[in-house]
C-alpha cells in the first residue's frame, strides 16, 4: 500500500491534464489508467482553441503543433439546388487560436503523458483497473485497484479525483447516480478514405440528413471521418441487416462517396457510440472529487466534451493544489471546483439539449430531412449569427487559463 498526494482515476483528457497541472505545482499525483496503452479510436479527437491556448500557456505550443493533425475551420451544410452555406467560420476568430486541431487522441494523450513525466512528482500507472473505494472516518482516503496480472492493492491519497469517463467505476462505488435527459440518438463512427486528388486544404465538417438518420463527414488528411446518427437503440437493428445495407445508407445520404463504400469491410469497422446526456446533483463527497464524464456525460454535438472536461481539470487545479501541497483538502475547496464549472457544464448541456429538439429530434424521427430553414437565413444574411457559433465552440462559456504555477516560456530554438 502506497500513499500520494492526489490519485487521478482514468488517463483520458482530464486526467492526463490534470496530473500535469499539479505536478507542476509540486503536488505528487499518481494516474491510474486501466487500459495498457492510449490506443483507442474515435474518442475526442477534437482538440479545440480554449484547449491550444491552454496547451500555449504552458509552454508546450510548439511541441504540440508539431504533432500529426488537421485543421477544421469551418462548418458547411449542402442545400439541394443552391449553393452550399457556411453555418460557422472558425478562421474568422483571431489567430492563433482560429481552428479545431484534429488529431488521434492517443497522440494527444501521449505527449501530455510526456510533458507530465518531466515533473519528478508525477507517475502514470497503466493497467491499473479501479475498483472501489477506500474510506475511513467518513472520508475517502483512497482507491482499491487491480493489475494486469490480478494483484489487488489500495493507494491513499489526500484526494481522490475521478476522470474515468461516462461510466464512472468510482461514482457507482461511491453511491451516485447522475440526473439523464432524453438524447434522442446514437453515433456510429467510421473512416472512408480521401484520394490524393482530395486532399487539398483540410478545413470542414459536412452533414446530410435523410428520413430518420444523418451523417456527418469531418475532413481528415488523408480520411473521412464518418457519424452515421440514427434514433437510439438502432444498434441491433443495424447489424442484423448487415454491412451492404448500411452501405447502402452511406451511399443514399452521401452519393459522392459511392464509390468508396468498399472500405467499410464489416460491421466491425463502426464504433458504437451510446450517447449519453447527464450530470451529477454533486460533483463530490469528502475526499472525492469528480470532473470531465464522470461529472457530466456530453452529447458529441460540436464536440465539445474533452475540451469541457479539459477546463474542469484547469479550474480542479488552480483550487485544489494550494489546499494539497498543505495536504489538507476539505470539502469547501472541492465546492469551489465545482461551482466555477457547474454553470458552464448547464449552459453547453443547455445548447446540446436545443439542438436535440430543433434539430436531431425531427430529423431522426422523420418529421423533417433537412436542416431548419431559419438557421439557414440567418447564416446566410446575418454575418453575426456565423461568428456566434465558432465562438461558442471553441472557447465555450467560461474558458479556464493555466494557473500561474503551471506556466513555463516556450523553449527557443538553439542557433
Amino acid at each position: 500500500m502506497e500513499k500520494t498526494g492526489c490519485a487521478v482515476v482514468g488517463g483520458g483528457p482530464a486526467g492526463m491534464m490534470l496530473g500535469l497541472l499539479l505536478a507542476r505545482a509540486g503536488v505528487r499525483v499518481t494516474v491510474l489508467e486501466k487500459h495498457a496503452d492510449f490506443l483507442r479510436d474515435f474518442r475526442g479527437d477534437t482538440v479545440h482553441p480554449s484547449t491550444i491556448r491552454l496547451i500555449d500557456e504552458l509552454g508546450l505550443g510548439q511541441e504540440f503543433r508539431r504533432l500529426p493533425q488537421s485543421r477544421l475551420k469551418n462548418v458547411v451544410f449542402p442545400v439541394p439546388g443552391g449553393a452550399a452555406v457556411t453555418m460557422g467560420d472558425f478562421d474568422a476568430l483571431p489567430p492563433p487560436y482560429n481552428y479545431i486541431a484534429m488529431m488521434p487522441q492517443w497522440d494527444f494523450l501521449s505527449f501530455l503523458a510526456d510533458a507530465a513525466a518531466q515533473e519528478p512528482g508525477f507517475t502514470l500507472l497503466m493497467s491499473h483497473t479501479a475498483t472501489g473505494l477506500v474510506r475511513n472516518g467518513g472520508r475517502v482516503r483512497g482507491v482499491r485497484f487491480r493489475t494486469a496480472d490480478g494483484t489487488q492493492d489500495e493507494l491513499l491519497a489526500d484526494l481522490v479525483v475521478a476522470t474515468d469517463g461516462r461510466h464512472s467505476v468510482l461514482r457507482t462505488a461511491a453511491g451516485l447516480a447522475p440526473k439523464e435527459f432524453p438524447v434522442p440518438f446514437d453515433t456510429w463512427w467510421f473512416r472512408l478514405p480521401r484520394y490524393p486528388s482530395e486532399t487539398g486544404e483540410v478545413a470542414g465538417l459536412v452533414p446530410a440528413f435523410g428520413p430518420g438518420e444523418a451523417l456527418l463527414a469531418l475532413f481528415r488528411t488523408d480520411y473521412y471521418q464518418m457519424g452515421y446518427l440514427a434514433a437510439k437503440g438502432a444498434d441491433a437493428r443495424i447489424r442484423a441487416e448487415g454491412v451492404e445495407a448500411f452501405r447502402r445508407r452511406v451511399e443514399a445520404l452521401r452519393p459522392d462517396l459511392a464509390d468508396r463504400v468498399d472500405a467499410i469491410a464489416s460491421l466491425d469497422d463502426l464504433h458504437w457510440l451510446d450517447v449519453r446526456l447527464n450530470r451529477l446533483h454533486s460533483w463530490h463527497i469528502n475526499g472525492l472529487l469528480f470532473i470531465g464524464d464522470a461529472a457530466h456525460a456530453m452529447s458529441p454535438a460540436g464536440g465539445v466534451g474533452i475540451n469541457l472536461a479539459i477546463q474542469d481539470a484547469a479550474a480542479a487545479a488552480e483550487y485544489l493544489a494550494p489546499a494539497l501541497l498543505r495536504g489538507r483538502v476539505t470539502t469547501a475547496d472541492l465546492e469551489k471546483v465545482e461551482r466555477r464549472r457547474r454553470l458552464p457544464t448547464v449552459i453547453v448541456q443547455s445548447v446540446q439539449r436545443l439542438m436535440q429538439h430543433a434539430i436531431f429530434g425531427p430529423i431522426l424521427t422523420g418529421k423533417r430531412t433537412k436542416f431548419p430553414a431559419a438557421a439557414l437565413f440567418f447564416a446566410r444574411h446575418v454575418p453575426a449569427f456565423r461568428k456566434i457559433i465558432p465562438r461558442f465552440i471553441a472557447f465555450g462559456p467560461r474558458p479556464e487559463h493555466a494557473p500561474a504555477f503551471a506556466r513555463r516560456a516556450e523553449p527557443q530554438p538553439q542557433p
